[in-house]
């Protein structure tokens, strides 16, 4: 019996280029013939014809299965329905947007088959054509969550990669309503090769992502696996306290010497404002965690299946 590969690529707005990296697929599929190839679609409640592709798609091959949300959950959920349904002896995950290579696959297909890996991974080496300040704060997000997490997270690291069934399996067994793939990823172990590519520009359409929405993605992830934000938090009361102890006794001890009383609310407003802003970031660091802990308690599904033609859970 043959194993299957099961390709899993969540949708967002992507008509113009779903059917680019559907015949892309096709034609690696058709080259490796000792494999079954299942695709994966996941629409992730797309306001443009994305979902009609995926019917057209799936009337046409049967090998595609397609899951459109109800509304948008946002990437995480989707990798999360993808992978779920996913029923290869392989998964992979990649986007539609042709900047993960699909040529890869044959290569992480023979690292699996090696036995040696168990998961093949892909990292940009180059960010050409990309915004020199988003490539700045992209780095300085891997470099701080390695520091942070003491999960090793490669630089430039994708969602691109191949799995073995274990593999996927132990990250399904993750139930956590806040999800950071990437971090979860590196976190459930497993032997991991690294692909190194260059960057590719898109086949089509425009990105989804904007600084903002990834500077909050980077947030999550922060929060979602690391408490060094409340540590800091932490340190920052503590050398406040201690400041402003030294400052009691100096300005008493001045008053005692020199008869000089303190003078002036510009200098005491300042300092109001200081200390009101130290406090106002820790509680917002507070916040996050709170927050997330409340919609890990809610048990709200992570995504809501709204069409299919396949059977699944409509509720993931």
């Amino acid at each position: 019996m043959q194993k299957k590969i099961s390709i899993v690529i969540p949708c967002y707005n992507e008509e113009q280029a779903l059917g680019i990296i559907y015949e892309k697929l096709v034609e690696i599929a058709a080259q490796m013939t000792q494999f079954d190839f299942e695709f994966v679609l996941v629409n992730d409640g797309s306001n443009d014809h994305t979902l009609e592709v995926m019917r057209t798609l799936a009337q046409k091959d049967v090998r595609v299965s397609y899951y459109s949300f109800s509304r948008n959950f946002g990437k995480e959920a989707a990798l999360l329905c993808g992978l779920k349904n996913a029923s290869g002896d392989y998964i992979a995950t990649m986007d539609a947007d042709m900047q993960d290579p699909p040529e890869l696959i044959p290569q992480m297909v023979e690292a699996l088959e090696s036995g040696v890996y168990d998961n093949v991974a892909s990292r940009r080496v180059t960010r050409k054509g990309e915004p020199l300040i988003r490539s700045f704060f992209a780095r300085k997000f891997y470099k701080w969550m390695r520091k942070m997490t003491h999960i090793e997270i490669a630089d430039g690291a994708r969602d691109y990669r191949m799995m073995n069934r274990a593999m996927v399996n132990s990250i399904l067994a993750l139930p956590e309503y806040n999800r950071f793939s990437k971090g979860i990823f590196a976190w459930v172990g497993y032997r991991t090769k690294w692909i190194e590519f260059e960057n590719v520009k898109r086949s089509a359409g425009e990105t989804k992502w904007n600084f903002w929405q990834l500077l909050r993605y980077s947030v999550d992830g922060i929060v979602n696996f690391s408490n060094a934000p409340i540590r800091l938090a932490s340190i920052l009361g503590i050398m406040m306290t201690i400041l402003s102890f030294c400052a009691i006794i100096f300005e008493v001890i001045r008053a005692l010497i020199f008869k000089d009383p303190v003078a002036g609310w510009p200098s005491l407003v300042c300092i109001i404002t200081f200390i009101g802003g130290i406090q106002l970031f820790c509680m917002g660091i507070m916040g996050q965690y709170i927050s997330k802990t409340y919609m890990e308690v809610k048990r709200r599904p992570h995504y809501i299946v709204g069409e299919t033609n396949r059977e699944c859970e409509y509720n993931g």
